[in-house]
Order: structure tokens, then C-alpha cells, then sequence
């Protein structure tokens, strides 16, 4: 996404500014060592381009910006569930309009704070209190922080997601390693999966993967770069693209977008609510990726 010319309607610093894309607000770093956009609505990163190269983050064409559709493509944010566990499906962060708690820069890079606290909205949809940051650090690397804390009186259980999309050259050419051996294939009913050292996608994939390396990478042939997806705070990463038919399915994602995506999450997943991670009041949690090039 090219967010560079949009007008800026609050200029926070000489590095940050708020922009308007159709109906959402989003935060627009622009930085000598990368820039970036982060939506408010969703906390959701929708674009992050360090110096000299492409886009790493893969978004939609036809993403609906109307500030009540999920949005298609970059970093969406799936707490307090991931998947269709329980409705709305990956939770109502998502689809929530975040506040700005703070920005800082310096001649690294930018970080951006988003803040989600309980709400009537939440409340509807989920009766436990909460305080949900999102940290997004901006520089030669693209770190994103999910801290969630438990402000209730009661214990309540979690699962979640960074549900990053990649972009990449052809995914005919882009090569996947460091997800480890084993995966619940959801394609064929959850059942568990033994795969190979490296992955070539020739259809559709949704897999979870349960043994990740602390490095996952995807060796992007077309673009002359491998990225790299480093998680923390996880206990699976999650493989997904919805290959032609899928896309052809999807009203916010153009027929050939399948082509130049591919989804490697950072994941805390859980097959039901009640066996998700469970924090205790005052107890924190934090899911992190770090994307990279080179």
C-alpha cells in the first residue's frame, strides 16, 4: 500500500502522522529506516517497507477499509481466540477500534503503543476484563509485541494469533523452512501430519504447525530476499493460503492474490476456549513476531 501521499489529518512528529484511508484512521510512520502504516481500527499493521526494499507485509486490493470489516491481509490481531472456536471468528480485536497510547522515535526506528481495554462491546461478547497492548517497533526489523493482561477478579483462558501476511515474489518459487515436523493439517478434519524440511506450495494450505523452530524463513526466489519470521510467546505457527479457488471465494481478496501472499502466524493455539492459555488476575501474556529481509 502506498499510503505516502494521503494528507495527513494530525502530525504527531516529524516521523509519525495520522492519515485517513477511506473510513479508518491509521498511524503513518515514515522513518529513514523504514516506513509503516498501522491501522487503529484492529490495531492491525498494514504496511511495513524498511529502506530499499518491498513491501514484507502482503495486503488485500479489495480490503473493505470501512471500520467494521476485518481487513484482508497485513498483521490482524486474533484475540481472545484463534480460529472458529467461538464467534466472531478470531475474536473481536480484530474488529475493534484501538486507541494511540504512545509513540517514540529515535534514529533506530519508531515504536508505536495501541491500547484495548474492556468495553460494553467486549463485554457483549466476552464477560471477562482485560488490557490488551499492541507494540509495534519499526526499523531494520519489524518487531510486534501482543501483551495482554487479566484485570478481572477471575482467571479466564486465552488463545490468539499474529496473523501475519507475507509478501512475496511468485509463491510458485518461495521455499519455507523452520516450521518444524509436525502439523494438524485443517484440511483434512485436524488430523496430525508428519511433513518434510522444506515446503513449495502447489495448492492450498491451513496448517498448524506444533514444533516451529524459533526461526521460520521463506526464501522468496522472484524477489532475490528470504524473509525471516521469528516468534516468542507462542506454541505453534500456523501456515495458510487459500490457493486459487479460496481466493476466487473471498469478496476482499482480488482472484490472483493467493499468488504473492503466504500467512506464517505466530500462534498460541487452542482447539476450544476452555483449553486455552489460562491467566490468573494480574497475570500477563505476550505474543510477539519479529520480521526481517536479507
Amino acid at each position: 500500500m502506498d499510503l505516502s501521499t494521503l494528507p495527513a489529518v494530525t502530525v504527531l512528529s516529524d516521523n509519525v502522522t495520522i492519515v485517513e484511508h477511506e473510513d479508518v484512521k491509521l498511524v503513518r510512520v515514515i522513518h529513514e529506516k523504514a516506513n509503516a502504516a498501522i491501522s487503529l481500527f484492529g490495531a492491525h499493521v498494514v504496511s511495513y517497507q524498511p529502506k530499499g526494499q518491498q513491501d514484507l507485509i502482503w495486503m488485500s486490493q479489495q480490503a473493505k477499509f470501512d471500520g467494521k470489516t476485518a481487513l484482508r491481509g497485513g498483521i490482524p490481531v486474533c484475540w481472545p481466540w484463534f480460529g472458529r472456536i467461538a464467534a466472531p471468528a478470531h475474536g473481536f480485536a480484530r474488529n475493534s477500534e484501538w486507541q494511540l497510547i504512545e509513540h517514540r522515535e529515535s534514529e533506530v526506528g519508531v515504536i508505536v503503543s495501541l491500547g484495548l481495554s474492556t468495553n460494553d462491546n467486549t463485554l457483549a461478547v466476552w464477560p471477562h476484563r482485560f488490557d490488551a497492548r499492541l507494540n509495534v517497533e519499526i526499523g531494520d526489523e519489524l518487531k510486534v509485541t501482543l501483551e495482554v493482561t487479566n484485570t478481572d477478579s477471575q482467571p479466564w483462558k486465552c488463545s490468539g494469533a499474529l496473523h501475519t501476511y507475507l509478501n512475496v515474489g511468485d509463491i510458485h518459487q518461495a521455499k519455507t523452512t523452520g516450521m518444524g515436523p509436525e502439523y494438524i493439517d485443517s484440511l483434512q478434519d485436524g488430523k496430525v501430519c508428519q511433513g518434510g524440511d522444506e515446503l513449495v506450495l502447489t495448492d492450498t494450505i491451513d496448517r498448524v504447525y506444533t514444533q516451529p523452530e524459533a526461526v521460520i524463513s521463506v526464501a522468496d526466489a522472484k524477489l532475490a530476499r528470504t524473509l525471516t519470521v521469528e516468534n516468542q510467546g507462542h506454541n505453534s505457527a500456523v501456515l495458510w493460503n487459500p490457493w486459487a479457488e479460496g481466493a476466487a471465494g473471498m469478496g476482499d481478496m482480488q482472484d490472483d492474490g493467493y499468488l504473492t501472499m503466504l500467512c506464517v502466524e505466530s500462534t498460541l493455539h487452542a482447539p476450544s476456549i476452555e483449553q486455552g492459555k489460562e491467566l490468573q488476575p494480574g497475570e500477563s501474556h505476550q505474543l510477539l513476531t519479529t520480521i526481517a529481509a536479507k
